[in-house]
């Protein structure tokens, strides 16, 4: 098989649906051996027929877990998508709602990273692609336990770059804006509330729309392929210029 990922093997979390379903079809375009990694495993089954990958039920908040599914077998490529949401104002978020989101956006992360990193180590060549988001950068209203998580990925992701830079390993992030997912379509299932919510979203950014999962894909590849080699420790917003004000 032909393609910039020829030959390489990939692992993506939380794949089932949304941003990571594309990532995974990107690289499974390209050439990768995809392994898609999701809590639903359902879904993760369904994405891995639909691109010729394999798929590995995954609770990425136990460690014990993640080791067991990531810490076998050599990655080439791996991206850190799985994520979870939960809007609310936060004198509102209980303590039990907020440590749901750290386990999920920051220890997740930590534990999936922590797993293939001695693989890549070894034979001095990985890609590491953390999906945060512009939440992360500019802040969000009724979402700062969110965006705070997404925060913390930017300072892990700049310290396994500089840690793994000997060894060939890049680490970098991508920042997607309001993207046209299923949290995007919870947003909207509110009614009008969720509308007001939506288009403020919207508002905030310079091209006026919402972006595409595609799009997340694309840039992910790019940060995940041999070509991108003298790049790390960067964040790449996908957002349609959100954050730059009018």
């Amino acid at each position: 098989m032909t393609g910039r990922f020829a030959g390489q093997r990939a692992v993506v979390t939380g794949a089932a649906s949304g941003i990571g379903a594309a990532i995974a079809r990107r690289l499974a375009d390209e050439g990768a051996g995809v392994l898609v990694a999701d809590i639903d495993a359902d879904g993760a089954a369904t994405t891995a027929g639909q691109i010729g990958g394999s798929a590995v039920p995954l609770d990425v908040t136990d460690p014990a877990a993640v080791h067991e599914a990531l810490g076998g077998e050599p990655f080439d490529v791996l991206v850190n998508n799985a994520g979870l949401d939960d809007f609310g104002w936060f004198t509102d978020i209980e303590p039990a709602r907020w440590r749901r989101m750290l386990a999920v956006n920051v220890e997740g992360v930590l534990a999936c990273t922590q797993a293939v990193l001695p693989g890549m180590q070894a034979r001095r060549y990985g890609r590491i692609v953390t999906v945060t988001s512009e939440a992360g950068r500019i802040g969000a209203k009724a979402n700062a336990v969110y965006a705070t998580t997404k925060a913390a990925l930017t300072g892990f992701t700049k310290s396994i770059a500089r840690e793994n830079a000997r060894f060939t390993i890049t680490a970098n992030c991508v920042a997607p804006g309001p993207t046209e997912t299923p949290m995007v379509q919870a947003i909207r299932d509110r009614g009008e509330r969720g509308a007001a919510t939506l288009a403020a979203m919207i508002a905030g950014t310079q091209l006026g729309r919402l972006g595409t999962p595609e799009e997340v894909a694309a840039a992910v590849a790019f940060l995940a392929s041999p070509e991108a080699s003298y790049i790390t420790a960067e964040t790449l917003g996908v957002s349609g210029g959100m954050g730059l004000g009018g």
